[in-house]
């Protein structure tokens, strides 16, 4: 078997595991839409209340649906030995890696920004929305328990909130449990941390794997580009 034919084959069965990854995620996309409360179950500890404001079934469709096209047009590609197959499938994973490097990029850029653009958006939301809008209630009632925080900074979020003027008191989060009524003084001693200092914790636990995982879709990416263009390279050799 020549250089060629292996580099063939082997694009060949990458992209057919494309594919089968594609189908799998319109599989798993159609069962959430068919049978949402089983399909939550399934997905356990992230079955909370702030998941079912995520359109799992949408995502599950939209990226099953990218893949499986992405798939089959590399896979006919190097099957059929089409150079317009082969470019067009370079070029997708062309833009998709520049989108990945340009998102990194300003990421890396706006972190330090990133606080003072979430408080912009949370404490308001705090002051005026928590108890009154269920969705924003909701959202931050899992998140305040799950992760054993309180408001966005801390309890300061709620002071002077709707939310204490209506209830005369903040959320139990913000208290241990042996200080009720949860007045800002209870508040103050119980010394519960902000949900973002938590966030940013959990961030650095799973920042190895992140990094890991963004890393390895990188190299996929950049050797998905070099095989379709030695592919299309070694075509317009074979036609001269």
């Amino acid at each position: 078997m020549g250089c060629f034919t292996f580099v063939k084959v082997m694009m060949v069965v990458f992209n057919l595991l494309i594919s089968l990854s594609g189908l799998t995620l319109l599989a798993m996309g159609i069962w959430a839409s068919v049978d949402a409360t089983s399909y939550l179950q399934l997905l356990g500890p992230f079955s909370s209340k702030g998941m079912q404001h995520i359109n799992v079934a949408c995502c599950c469709l939209a990226f099953g649906a990218a893949l499986f096209l992405l798939g089959l047009v590399g896979c006919c590609g190097a099957q059929k030995e089409s150079k317009c197959l082969l470019l067009t499938f370079f070029s997708i994973i062309l833009i998709i890696f520049i989108a990945e490097v340009a998102a990194a990029v300003v990421a890396l850029a706006y972190s330090s920004f990133a606080e003072g653009i979430l408080r912009a958006w949370a404490t308001p939301a705090l002051q005026k929305d928590y108890g009154s809008d269920p969705a924003v209630t909701d959202i931050w009632n899992t998140t305040m328990t799950e992760m054993e925080c309180c408001g966005f900074t801390n309890y300061t979020d709620f002071v002077g909130s709707n939310f204490e003027k209506e209830n005369g008191g903040l959320p139990q989060s913000c208290c241990l449990a042996n200080l009720l009524p949860c007045s800002p003084e209870a508040a103050y001693q119980s010394s519960v941390q902000g949900c973002f200092e938590q966030m940013l914790e959990s961030l650095k636990e799973h920042a190895n794997i992140v990094g890991g995982i963004a890393a390895g879709v990188g190299v996929l990416e950049i050797s998905a580009m070099i095989v379709s263009m030695y592919l299309y390279c070694h075509l317009d050799k074979r036609v001269s």
